[in-house]
């Protein structure tokens, strides 16, 4: 049995639970708990879980958990020297010690990212950008470190003082209910120093940026859309994203979003459209131009003589697909749905039927052996999207209202 049961208790598991049991605890936890800027204690009680949970799926800290308790995690076992838990909860999220108060000394901790973040913007295109390629320019507004202060935020050479709030640690501490009568500690990161442990007065901010180190900028960007690209395909800006002081600028990633096309569906590096042709077509073949591709060309396809078309039909156009990208001399295929359409009334009043009869297939003969009943309906059209609807509401399921199997009814 564990000595201590905090974590287990911050999971909502018993000590002896499986790997699995604790996993599914704290992914149920994580979605209670998850960071909610309504809530301003969500994001610290997400961080104690999770720093519960690192420690309860490595076997090995785990071992060292039950025999010891969190004592044993910071002295390396029984007695052992051992890293501060403190430190291992800072370098799991991120530079701040946000799981347990473990009382010892702790100074500020920033974060320790080695570059900026990356910007992501959704980008649509069309289908036809992708087939012919594009270049697109757009003016965009981004961080640039103030060419003021060179980043420090300060005027001249005015220097921080430690944060107020926080005495400098750059974290507060947050107290929650772990369990009944049983209170935990955790530290947060300070919202009034980002956690720096420092703050310009307002006085020795600088005048242009007001202490914030950097300032907006108005900049150009190129993009070129690449012949054949994938939809969701990245194109990269690197070093083009926000700046900040003392770490390399992020990229900036545009997504490409491929917009609905009325003619055309892409898969892959093949193509699909849909063409409607005559019943003359259908049964005496055809020489035309049958679509007007995604760079304008006309394409003239000519049925083979003798050939008789029905609607579903498809033909393929080979070497008429998407190019492929980084290889746009070779293409996809174009795959080509035929729909057959039927000639109107009025097409049929205004000719001899008796020729049109002797010219078509014979007409299909009565059904044979012959019914014994036949009854008379009348022809209605009808509109197949209202198959089914009938009159649902007047069933019952005597299973669902009693509760167990059908009863068989005696009349």
């Amino acid at each position: 049995m564990a000595v201590e049961t905090a974590l287990y208790d911050l999971l909502g598991v018993h000590p002896e639970a499986t790997d699995d049991e604790i996993k599914k605890a704290y992914r149920r936890k994580a979605r209670e708990h998850h960071p909610n800027p309504d809530d301003p204690t969500a994001g610290a009680k997400f961080q104690e879980m999770a720093a519960a949970y690192e420690i309860l799926s490595s076997v090995e800290t785990r071992e060292v958990y039950d025999q010891f308790g969190m004592d044993g995690l910071s002295k390396g076992g029984a007695g052992g020297p051992g890293p501060d838990p403190a430190d291992i909860f800072a370098e799991l999220f991120n530079g701040f010690s946000f799981g347990f108060d473990f009382g010892g000394p702790g100074g500020p901790r920033g974060p320790r990212r080695s570059r900026g973040e990356d910007s992501v913007i959704p980008y649509e295109v069309s289908l036809e950008d992708l087939y012919n390629g594009k270049t697109v320019k757009m003016n965009m507004e981004k961080e640039v470190v103030c060419g003021v202060c060179k980043g420090s935020g300060a005027k001249g050479s005015a220097k921080p003082k430690p944060c107020v709030t926080c005495e400098g640690r750059g974290w507060t501490t947050v107290t929650t209910q772990i369990g009944p009568g049983r209170l935990g500690t955790s530290r947060a990161m300070c919202t009034e120093c980002q956690g720096l442990g420092e703050k310009l007065r307002e006085k020795d901010r600088c005048k242009k940026c007001k202490g914030q180190k950097t300032v907006k900028e108005k900049t150009r960007q190129e993009i070129f859309i690449e012949r054949g690209m994938p939809d969701r395909h990245r194109i990269v800006l690197a070093g083009a994203g926000d700046e900040e002081p003392g770490i390399p600028p992020g990229d900036v990633v545009f997504v490409l979003k491929t917009s609905r096309h009325e003619s055309f569906e892409r898969s892959g590096n093949d193509l699909l459209t849909t063409v409607h042709i005559t019943l003359s077509e259908a049964l005496l073949g055809f020489s035309r131009i049958l679509i007007t591709h995604l760079d304008g060309r006309g394409v003239r396809v000519t049925s083979p003589a003798g050939k008789i078309i029905k609607s579903g039909d498809s033909v393929i156009l080979r070497g008429e697909g998407m190019p492929h990208h980084k290889n746009p001399d070779q293409k996809g295929n174009l795959y080509v749905m035929l729909e057959v359409d039927m000639p109107d009334e009025g097409w049929l009043r205004s000719v001899d039927r008796v020729a049109l009869e002797q010219l078509l297939p014979p007409k299909k003969s009565e059904m044979e052996p012959k019914p014994a009943i036949v009854d008379e309906v009348p022809f209605e059209e009808a509109d197949i999207a209202d198959f089914g609807d009938g009159d649902e509401e007047d069933w019952e399921d005597d299973d669902d209202e009693h509760g167990g199997e059908p009863e068989c009814q005696h009349q």
